[in-house]
């Protein structure tokens, strides 16, 4: 005789627990789990909302305290929820595609008060965006940034008067290469002349066929300055002036540039920030 790990109370030969007090358990659980995670959500979304909508952050604290204590969340786990708000309220901000000087403000108070480091703020890339979005502002505004800080000599030989605006690490650049391989075939027989040695009746009826395929030349860094676009790998290096490009095509990761010549095949970067590195390069080349 057995009994309820729920209840205690007997449940019976060779069993314990009761089916009853099972189903109220598990119940209990997912009432938990529910109001824990919509306390999460409600804290996600007030940091989110205070960024966003201007809203003084004096009783933000303790609004956040009042949220946790009353679905069962951990206090200590109230940084968390002040970086993802953060992160959410980056998003929400680049919407419209600019991240105005006021939302750059709200966005640095926060950060200040409670001390959020920009490490905390970079795990998933938002403090990028955020300094990004800046640069961009920048450019909007006729002004060439003077927001990177590079430590130890630049890879490149910048001219005079030429300022570094962005650095990519890790850039995959590719080239279009063309291939040329023969198509077509033979027709007719051999004819023996001599011990181990035919002679073809028939001739060669192909023809050679030029076939375009992308292929990656390597990883390497990618500098873009107020007037040319710099890549320097371990086979390859090179300096494309904005005069001489003709068009820019946007991809999600990064960007395909066409130079201005007739032999010019396309040159891909990948970069991981498309949005970001198609508005950056077609905006300073208007510059």
């Amino acid at each position: 005789m057995g009994d309820c790990i729920y209840c205690g109370k007997p449940a019976g030969f060779l069993k314990n627990e009761h089916r009853e007090c099972k189903d109220l358990f598990e119940k209990e659980n997912r009432r938990k789990q529910d109001l824990f995670e919509k306390g999460n959500r409600e804290m996600v979304a007030l940091v989110s909302s205070t960024i966003t909508e201007g809203k003084p952050l004096n009783s933000l604290e303790q609004e956040l305290r009042s949220i946790a204590e009353s679905h069962s969340i951990n206090s200590l786990d109230i940084k968390g929820h002040l970086i993802k708000g953060w992160e959410e309220a980056i998003d929400k901000s680049l919407e419209d595609g600019v991240l105005t000087k006021e939302e750059d403000s709200r966005l640095t108070d926060i950060r200040e008060r409670f001390s959020l480091s920009q490490a905390d703020l970079d795990k998933n890339g938002a403090y990028t965006k955020l300094v990004q979005a800046a640069v961009l502002r920048d450019i909007f505004e006729g002004k060439i940034p003077a927001r990177v800080k590079v430590e130890g000599t630049l890879p490149f030989n910048l001219q005079k008067a030429e300022q570094l605006v962005w650095l990519f690490q890790d850039v995959q650049y590719y080239e279009q290469k063309t291939r040329r391989e023969y198509v077509g075939g033979s027709v007719g027989g051999s004819v023996r002349i001599a011990k181990g040695i035919y002679l073809r009746t028939s001739s060669f009826k192909g023809h050679p066929v030029d076939r375009n395929e992308t292929v990656n030349i390597g990883t390497g860094i990618l500098g873009v300055t107020n007037k040319h676009i710099y890549f320097t790998g371990k086979d390859k290096s090179f300096r494309i002036p904005y005069t001489k490009v003709v068009s820019f095509q946007p991809y999600s990761d990064g960007i395909v540039i066409q130079r201005d010549a007739a032999s010019a095949k396309p040159q891909t970067f990948v970069t991981q920030h498309g949005w970001f590195t198609y508005n950056l390069i077609t905006n300073l080349a208007k510059m």
